[in-house]
């Protein structure tokens, strides 16, 4: 059901009770509210996370754990795995990403993980991975991280998450340059610009160019 279906499904509701009497149907408008109301909080949350990554002086807004967790309530109280899942993912993801604490982040990570895979929901799957593989590099276990960003990249290239895979090969060339495999790094740094340039990932195709000074 649309947003704008649930909302006028609730307003339908309310008139059926209020003018003739009938309340069996209330409960599940309010079920479907609170669906509603779930998503809009986790949309609400990306947009600040995005808002955060693209700042030049990027500063964490204090209202966007409370909306992670605002619909991460909401979909455990709803029985909604997956939801929960993506939920999880964006919790631990601020915790790394914009508070730089893989100690809290990782099992938010690992509980997002466990649920998406058994939802089959390959996009939160592909992320949680990819930010574990981040924990597991930072924390100098390069195989293990290349592990988690070539299994994430699986995922997203089935998904057709094209962008999201050179994404991933930006930390694969930086792990390959750990392991003294340059020739690698170079190689997968070129394919990944050519993926991000063919579909306009521009903020990617950056990123790329960084890590080539670097490596």
């Amino acid at each position: 059901m649309s947003t704008d279906e649930r909302i006028e499904r609730a307003r339908e509701v309310y008139r059926q009770a209020v003018y003739g009497g009938d309340t069996s149907a209330l409960a599940d408008a309010q079920l479907g509210l609170d669906a509603l109301e779930a998503d809009t909080a986790l949309a609400r949350g990306m947009i600040l996370h995005a808002r955060f990554q693209n700042a030049e002086d990027p500063a964490e807004d204090p209202d966007e754990l409370p909306l992670f967790e605002r619909s991460l309530a909401l979909y455990q109280a709803l029985g909604d795995p997956r939801g929960e899942g993506e939920a999880l993912f964006w919790i631990g993801c601020l915790h790394q990403y914009v508070r730089r604490d893989d100690e809290t982040a990782v099992p938010y990570l690992e509980r997002s993980l466990d649920l998406a895979a058994r939802a089959g929901d390959k996009p939160t799957w592909s992320e949680a991975l990819r930010h574990l593989g981040i924990s597991a590099h930072r924390a100098g276990r390069l195989d293990e991280a290349r592990e988690r960003l070539e299994e994430s990249s699986r995922l997203r290239r089935e998904v057709g998450a094209l962008p999201g895979v050179a994404s991933n090969m930006i930390g694969l060339a930086y792990i390959a340059a750990a392991q003294d495999r340059r020739a690698d790094a170079v190689a997968t740094l070129d394919e990944a610009h050519a993926i991000a340039g063919a579909h306009g990932a521009h903020a990617i195709v950056r990123h790329i160019e960084e890590a080539r000074t670097r490596i």
